[in-house]
């Protein structure tokens, strides 16, 4: 069992994601959200693996007030002024063809993340395969073209994130700085589940939590060990847990997430 632990922990992903900004904006529009929120798109990314490239397409000019949140989420921005486009699809070109040299070049990037609902970048989606990368989509549901989510390895819509937002968890009684790591444990517990683990391992959780959350420290939640927090959320009723016979490492066999 121990051995699975190790191997599923090695198996983490590394990403490339590429915003062709210009679409989100307008598929945010029609669907009357406020705004398109990186950090909710980078939070459920982060569930399958490390980030290493993030890359957004737009003319800026136009997106101003965009250009900070996304500088403050260490993304990239390709600037794509209007005045310089030959056509609709400029700006999807040069995605594109990013998209592929870094494919080529860089061998230990294995999912590429095309966040768009346009159509037009089903030929890359299916390129991108074609070299054994997984291709995660993501996009507004309604602004989103079939052929494009049918052709991704999976699809991600940008709605169902807004509803998973609203419906976090509150407890009541529980100290302010231990429900702050709880909350992360919860949203870590749904990553996986979401992934389709079959085994919850303890520090298959813990290296969840420090992936969406590089500063988490247990100790600074009042745990000497992550042991120690998980059998904490046992006596609050929050988790179950069992012992690996082998390894003696803690396994999370029910949530209340």
């Amino acid at each position: 069992m121990a051995v699975n632990d190790s191997s599923e922990r090695n198996q983490e992903r590394t990403q490339a994601l590429f915003l062709d900004f210009e679409n989100l904006a307008l598929g945010i529009k029609d669907a009357r959200y406020k705004k398109f929120d990186i950090e909710l798109a980078l939070a459920r990314l982060l569930e399958k693996g490390k980030i290493i490239v993030k890359r957004a397409y737009a003319d800026w000019e136009r997106y101003s007030d965009y250009k900070r949140p996304l500088h403050e989420a260490a993304v990239e921005l390709m600037s794509i002024p209007k005045k310089h486009y030959s056509g609709k699809n400029s700006a999807d070109i040069r995605l594109v063809v990013d998209a592929m040299d870094l494919a080529y070049s860089k061998d230990h990037i294995d999912t590429f993340v095309i966040a768009s609902g346009d159509s037009d970048f089903t030929p890359l989606v299916s390129k991108l395969k074609e070299n054994n990368k997984l291709v995660i989509g993501l996009g507004v549901k309604n602004s989103t073209a079939d052929i494009l989510t049918r052709n991704c390895d999976e699809f991600i819509y940008y709605d169902d994130l807004v509803r998973g937002e609203k419906k976090r968890k509150r407890i009541d009684d529980i100290p302010a700085e231990k429900m702050e790591a709880f909350d992360l444990l919860f949203d870590a517990i749904r990553a996986l589940q979401r992934e389709d683990k079959d085994v919850l391992w303890g520090s298959m959780i813990k290296q969840t939590m420090k992936r969406k959350r590089p500063s988490f420290n247990e100790e600074y939640h009042g745990y000497s060990t992550f042991s120690k927090l998980l059998e904490d959320a046992q006596r609050r009723k929050l988790v179950k847990l069992k012992k690996d016979q082998k390894s003696g490492t803690l396994i999370v066999t029910e949530a209340t997430v």
